[in-house]
C-alpha cells in the first residue's frame, strides 16, 4: 500500500468471551489499511462485544432490538481526525461467518474496513453509495489478501450474496 503513513491511536476491548478473536497486531493493520490511501489521522476504539451489549447497543442507537454485527460511531470533535468506536458483536460475527464458509478472521477484517469507511463518512444509505463502498471494501480487503466478500456464494450451498448491512 503506498500513500502517508497514518497516525493511529487504536484501542481494542475484548468485552466477548473467545481466544477466537483477531489479535491487535491484525486489527491494527486492518484499521491502518483504510487509512493508508488518504494518510488520515485516526483516534479509534475497537471494541468485540457480548450478544446483550451488542443488542443494547444497537436498541438504543438504532433502534434495532437484536444485535447487530458492528455498529460505528463517529466523533467528529477534532478537524482533521477520523475519531470513533466500533463495535463488533462476536457471536454474531461466529454466526455469520459460518453460515457464510469463511474463516472468522476474514469476516472480521471486512467489518473492521467497514467500521472504518463509516468513520471516514462511507455510507450505504442508497444504491449508489453502496456500491461506491462495497467497491473501496473490495479493493481494501484484496490488498490485504481477503476474497471479495459481496461475491456472490456457490449456489449449490445454498447462499445468497454476503453482506455486511
Amino acid at each position: 500500500m503506498s500513500g502517508k503513513r497514518a497516525q493511529l491511536s487504536l484501542v481494542v476491548q475484548y468485552a466477548a468471551a473467545g481466544d477466537d478473536l483477531p489479535a491487535r497486531d491484525l486489527l491494527r493493520r486492518w484499521v491502518r489499511a483504510t487509512l493508508a490511501p488518504t494518510g488520515a489521522r485516526a483516534k479509534v476504539t475497537l471494541r468485540f462485544v457480548d450478544e446483550g451489549e451488542g443488542r443494547a447497543l444497537n436498541r438504543r442507537y438504532r433502534s434495532r432490538d437484536r444485535a447487530t454485527n458492528v455498529l460505528s460511531f463517529v466523533y467528529d470533535d477534532e478537524p482533521g481526525m477520523c475519531g470513533g468506536d466500533i463495535v463488533m458483536c462476536a457471536p454474531v460475527l461466529r454466526r455469520e461467518a459460518a453460515a457464510q464458509g469463511i474463516p472468522l478472521a476474514a469476516h472480521c477484517a471486512h467489518l473492521v474496513v467497514h467500521g472504518m469507511l463509516h468513520l471516514q463518512g462511507a455510507d450505504h444509505e442508497d444504491l449508489a453509495e453502496a456500491a461506491r463502498m462495497e467497491a473501496r471494501e473490495t479493493a481494501l480487503l484484496a490488498r490485504l489478501g481477503f476474497p471479495d466478500p459481496y461475491a456472490p456464494v456457490i449456489p449449490a450451498a445454498g447462499r445468497g450474496r454476503r453482506s455486511a448491512r
